[in-house]
């Protein structure tokens, strides 16, 4: 075999089932007459994105691959990668690179060492005998401790040449996790168990270590509220009584309320990352934090009590050493639930005539508020884009079920939402897959919609179509004024059947919840992509907006 052969021999053995990718390359053909499908996109960023929302929608037990030419695709791929690895979402990337006699020769592009900066590890295959022990670092490197992109380049030139039989080696490699040492959890039990007013906030590492039952078995023995990070959220189900919500940018009113009034903040699978996506958390409290990557401890906060760990393994342990000293005693007490849901009830109270408004043009928070009425979360994968879908979307939805949302955004690329969805249907194809994007969003990627038609993906794809850019531009409006710079345009609905999709356009709020259900019946007996665009206001309100 060649390298390429053998690479995709090593694929097949690591359960890969898909490569996205544009246009082509030697490893793509290789792969597809090996048996693994190809879904050939439109632009790179997109198939990045692809790969990243299968990632995601499998917990990682199924590797995402994008393979790409040299060059130009390489480049063009840059901005995906850097979301993925912002999102510590586990990829592989397999890049064609220049002859070896070319490498590092001016002013071609190297993407060993341009990625070097948005990567979990990056290789070359130097040598097709090197083929084995590269992948096994690579596919190693995607399982082990906290998740990332992984780059794997080869060059063009090796990519053909011959693998000795004696060279091909290969067994896929199991993921290693550890608890928090024992001395260290206990500290932690103990400060959690004797807070006033505790408050759990999970990440997306809850979710990678298939930690939700333990959380919550622990939220409940204890009584404790839960939030979740943006990347964390369905990591703990938002039906749940003792579910606060998500902080991110904005938050919902049990997020504000509970998190300001707390002494202890308990951080699980989370980096406590301080960024513009992330909610800041106040200063003055007692501070958790178990994580399986130890760079993260006192990054951003002080930390009282840190643990290094897995997060199932670590919540094991804490729930464990917390029996040890309250037992049972507050699990039968639901006034901590009681106060959730009169939170929820008062803050839903406050914005109830924006979810229920039945004005024209369509109040983008009453489409919102009709989809969760028309598609049961549970059946559901859902994800936003940048910008107001993300801020609008986050505070009100509630997810049932680890994945069932995929929150994003510490690199929030517009248009990344697109990408995500059709993979998260390539990873869950009985789900009702559904990405909600502004306009400026689908200017960046809406072709792209035709992939999920052309490759049978049939996803839904909400456009918040409110013909002007988002509410942060408003300083824009000098300009505008002058150039016509904020107001964007379009029929999208046109645009989606023109790609072979089905489509709507949308302006009677009526027709919300019907729309939703026909788009369902649609994927689902018909198999293809639908495209529902709204004509909705230009809301610039958000809740809780940098609360903290």
């Amino acid at each position: 075999m060649n390298t390429i052969d053998t690479i995709t021999e090593i694929l097949k053995r690591e359960g890969v089932e898909y490569l996205s990718c544009f246009p082509t390359t030697p490893i793509l053909e290789s792969a597809a007459q090996g048996g693994i499908r190809p879904v050939i996109c439109r632009q790179e960023r997109v198939g990045i994105g692809i790969a990243d929302g299968y990632s995601r929608a499998t917990n990682g037990e199924k590797i995402g691959v994008v393979v790409v030419q040299y060059g130009p695709g390489a480049e063009n791929a840059y901005s995906g990668v850097a979301t993925a690895f912002s999102d510590s979402s586990p990829i592989l990337i397999m890049p064609t690179g220049h002859p070896k006699e070319r490498t590092g020769i001016q002013p071609h592009f190297n993407s060993v060492t341009a990625f070097a900066g948005i990567t979990k590890s990056v290789e070359q295959i130097n040598t097709a005998d090197r083929t084995s022990e590269v992948m096994r670092r690579a596919f190693s490197a995607l399982r082990q401790g906290r998740p990332g992109p992984v780059l794997v380049e080869v060059p063009i030139d090796v990519a053909m040449d011959d693998v000795a039989e004696e060279a091909f080696f290969y067994r896929p490699s199991r993921k290693v996790a550890s608890k928090g040492d024992d001395q260290d959890v206990e500290a932690a039990a103990r400060a959690l168990c004797s807070a006033r007013y505790p408050v759990i906030l999970a990440g997306q590492g809850l979710m990678y270590a298939n930690a939700t039952d333990e959380l919550v078995e622990l939220a409940e023995l204890l009584q404790v509220p839960v939030m979740t990070t943006l990347l964390g959220k369905s990591g703990f189900p938002e039906v749940h009584p003792l579910s606060l919500g998500t902080g991110a940018l904005v938050m919902p009113g049990p997020v504000f309320h509970f998190v300001g009034r707390s002494d202890l903040i308990f951080g699980i699978g989370s980096s406590l990352t301080k960024h513009g996506m992330c909610m800041n958390i106040p200063s003055g409290k007692t501070l958790i934090q178990a994580t399986n990557d130890p760079r993260d401890i006192n990054k951003d906060y002080n930390i009282d009590f840190p643990i290094v760990g897995d997060a199932k393994l670590v919540l094991r342990q804490m729930i464990e050493a917390c029996q040890e000293i309250v037992g049972d005693s507050r699990s039968n007490n639901d006034s901590t639930a009681q106060e959730i849901k009169s939170e929820r009830d008062a803050f839903l109270g406050q914005w109830q005539s924006k979810l229920t408004d039945s004005g024209r043009p369509i109040n983008p928070y009453r489409v919102i508020n009709d989809f969760m009425q028309a598609i049961p979360p549970q059946d559901a994968i859902v994800t936003h884009d940048s910008g107001s879908p993300r801020d609008q979307i986050i505070p009100f939805y509630r997810s049932n079920g680890p994945r069932t949302y995929l929150g994003w955004g510490k690199s929030h690329g517009l248009g990344t939402g697109l990408g995500l969805v059709i993979g998260a249907k390539m990873a869950q194809p009985d789900k009702v897959c559904v990405n909600f994007m502004g306009d400026a969003a689908f200017g960046m990627t809406g072709l792209d919609f035709e992939t999920s038609v052309r490759s049978r993906l049939p996803i839904i794809t909400v456009v918040l179509n409110n013909s002007t850019m988002a509410a942060e531009t408003t300083q824009m409006a000098a300009s505008h004024d002058l150039y016509n710079t904020r107001d964007l345009g379009g029929n999208y609905a046109d645009l989606g059947r023109a790609m072979g999709g089905y489509a709507e356009r949308i302006e009677d709020p009526e027709e919300i919840i019907p729309a939703f259900k026909r788009a369902r019946e649609v994927t689902e007996q018909e198999g293809n992509a639908v495209l529902l665009e709204f004509i909705t206001s230009s809301e610039t309100q958000a809740s809780h907006r940098r609360a903290f």
